[in-house]
């Protein structure tokens, strides 16, 4: 809030420079035109440099973790528990494996899969934080799933800040974030990961989300799978899923397989601009001062002043 308001005092004093140049008759502007060019320019060079701070202002992302089932000790026996902290996708990682009860079912320990056979990791691409109490939401049926998965389950936690990453996608942040956190390294049979995930170190790539029956059906008694999903572009039809529509069919097959599951929901929406009005106000003051730079420029002959001879 501070960074816009500062940027407004910048935006007034360079209104008041405008109109400063056009107060003053055109021989006076003439005689201080390089003056006050130079001004000009340190000026929008001093907007430009405000831009980013006011434009920029941070997304944040959701996310949502939940499981049918107990698992690990009783202190991750947490049941509609919200984390209010914003949290860096290491940061959640390391969350997810400490109060989400991850390190019972992703890490090498003695006893790993006991109680868990697939850890499902689905990384969204739109929900903002401010969507989930909108009252027009992107993908309704997303908000749908995410709410009754959080109330119906026995264990469930959520994340409403997560703090968006532009140098790495969430999907492999979160992945490297679990094998750094685990000490031992990942203890998982297998981590497959849709062909629309950016993810180092997977071992296996399904084509599609039909391909999750598939790891599902195969999967090995008393191993545990990691399974990352992705919302996005797929070879598996020419029609795109919403990613409600996506997350209900995984949630459903999951539960057809009878496989023991638990499931982190993370959204990595993609950045917008969020202050419109005031790019759109700060274009058209730029577009004045130029012009105004333009005229000042322009050696324009007084009236009392002779014409020189050739």
């Amino acid at each position: 809030m501070a960074a816009a308001s500062l940027s407004g005092v910048h935006v007034a004093g360079l209104v008041v420079i405008g109109f400063q140049f056009l107060r003053g008759d055109p021989d006076r502007l003439i005689l201080r035109g390089m003056g006050r060019i130079r001004a000009v320019l340190l000026a929008v060079v001093f907007l430009a440099a405000e831009m980013p701070q006011l434009l920029g202002s941070p997304v944040t992302g959701p996310a949502f973790l939940w499981s049918p089932q107990h698992f690990g000790s009783s202190q991750h026996d947490n049941k509609e528990f919200v984390d209010y902290r914003t949290f860096s996708p290491n940061d959640l990682a390391k969350s997810v494996l400490s109060e989400g009860g991850w390190s019972n079912v992703v890490c090498t320990r003695e006893k790993l899969n006991d109680n868990m056979d697939v850890a499902v990791v689905f990384v969204g691409r739109k929900l903002q934080t401010s969507d989930i109490s909108s009252i027009k939401q992107p993908d309704p049926s997303l908000i749908d799933i995410l709410k009754l998965s959080f109330t119906t389950s026995n264990f469930s936690m959520a994340f409403p800040y997560v703090a968006i990453d532009e140098q790495e996608m969430l999907e492999n942040s979160l992945v490297k974030g679990f094998a750094e956190n685990c000490g031992q390294g990942l203890g998982v049979n297998r981590i497959a990961y849709l062909d629309s995930c950016s993810l180092d170190g997977g071992n296996k790539k399904l084509e599609g989300l039909h391909s999750v029956h598939d790891i599902l059906a195969s999967r090995i008694s008393g191993k545990m799978d990691l399974i990352v999903l992705c919302s996005g572009d797929s070879k598996e039809s020419d029609r795109t899923p919403s990613e409600g529509e996506a997350l209900s069919n995984v949630v459903n097959m999951l539960k057809q397989s009878g496989a023991k599951y638990t499931i982190l929901y993370a959204s990595r929406p993609y950045r917008t601009t969020q202050y419109p009005a005031h790019l759109a106000a700060i274009v058209l003051l730029i577009i004045l001062i130029s012009g105004l730079c333009c005229m000042i420029g322009i050696d324009t002959p007084s009236r009392f002043e002779t014409p020189q001879e050739s």
